[in-house]
């Protein structure tokens, strides 16, 4: 991960905004926690380690890929089965003031929570591609908290809106699939397939025969929407998969295959031809130089998007549960802790 994000590892259970907060752990031989709960939702986005969660008693194996959402009150703990394999994860926290702000915009915005809570259903698990995605928008979410560039209030505010209402997206879409189908145009249905198999071939002609179309047609179609041929688009999107990749620790030479490339020849060239960079150059960029891990010790980021709070960056000192006394760069307004 880059510099400024290599932080120690934050270790409270309370919350210091009135919004939310954003952290990533990577821990090795950590003390055992005990059944817990809290007051606000908590989400964990499992990166890596050999760890299973225990939540209302029930027991379960974490996998890379797996997003848990505890909303207040849902008893928990994690229990570690290999102290010697790091323990690597996102987590963010919402309270539930700021949940209800939302829904005040949107009942969207809250559909996954409400979703949770309801059918008490604690983990979802999430394909590389839409897990690589995610990852993005946490990334994304981090950089508009710790630069201070023009227009951070509202690019925060609609980062972090964004985020959760594309979880609330891909977890409506996948408790019901058949419903989110019905709903789609032939337009809409054919982007809806090309997101979910870029993998695939995913020529005009192949495209034509499965959804029974005139192949001009759907090519117009690209061009009347997008202003560029279909073959492109699948190639710019395929190359956006690649880029999140790569910023998720990726091996480059997979990534070619995993986001549709033939092979890695031609993923050089358009990524080069794209973007002005090799893929190793990008990687580069945005990594420290030979660190199998990016992310370093941890981070912890917190932030309040409400009229009542003053946009200026904090460094607080705090103690939790979690482990020993840390440190945490804050942008926003903090509660008294």
């Amino acid at each position: 991960m880059k510099k400024y994000l290599q932080m120690p590892f934050s270790t409270r259970e309370y919350m210091l905004s009135k919004d939310f907060e954003l952290f990533y752990y990577n821990d090795k031989h950590i003390t055992p926690l005990k059944e817990h709960s809290h007051k606000y939702y908590e989400f964990y986005f499992f990166l890596g380690g050999d760890v299973s969660i225990t939540i209302k008693k029930q027991n379960y194996i974490l996998e890379k890929g797996d997003m848990i959402l505890l909303p207040p009150g849902v008893e928990h703990h994690i229990t570690i089965h290999d102290q010697d394999v790091a323990y690597q994860r996102f987590v963010f926290w919402i309270t539930p003031d700021f949940a209800a702000e939302l829904q005040k915009l949107s009942e969207d915005y809250i559909y996954l929570l409400k979703h949770s809570k309801e059918n008490q259903q604690y983990i979802y698990h999430f394909d590389t591609i839409t897990f690589n995605t995610i990852q993005s928008k946490l990334f994304l979410l981090s950089d508009e908290i710790h630069f201070d560039h023009f227009g951070k209030a509202v690019k925060l505010s609609l980062a972090v809106k964004d985020l959760i209402l594309h979880l609330s997206r891909v977890v409506y879409e996948m408790v019901n699939p058949q419903v989110a189908k019905e709903q789609l145009g032939l337009f809409e249905k054919v982007i809806d397939y090309i997101n979910e198999h870029l993998e695939e071939d995913l020529s005009l002609e192949r495209l034509a025969k499965m959804f029974f179309a005139n192949k001009y047609h759907i090519a117009h179609l690209f061009k009347e929407k997008y202003g560029i041929p279909l073959h492109q688009y699948v190639i710019k999107k395929r190359l956006a998969l690649c880029k999140d990749a790569l910023l998720n620790n990726e091996e480059i030479t997979e990534i070619c295959l995993l986001c549709g490339f033939s092979d890695y020849s031609s993923f050089y060239r358009a990524f080069k031809k794209e973007y002005g960079l090799s893929p190793k150059q990008y990687k580069s960029r945005n990594f420290k130089s030979g660190d199998k891990d990016y992310y370093g010790g941890g981070f912890c980021l917190y932030a309040g998007l409400r009229s009542d709070r003053r946009c200026r960056l904090h460094k607080e000192r705090h103690t939790g549960n979690y482990g020993s006394r840390q440190q945490a760069f804050c942008y926003g307004e903090a509660d008294d802790a």
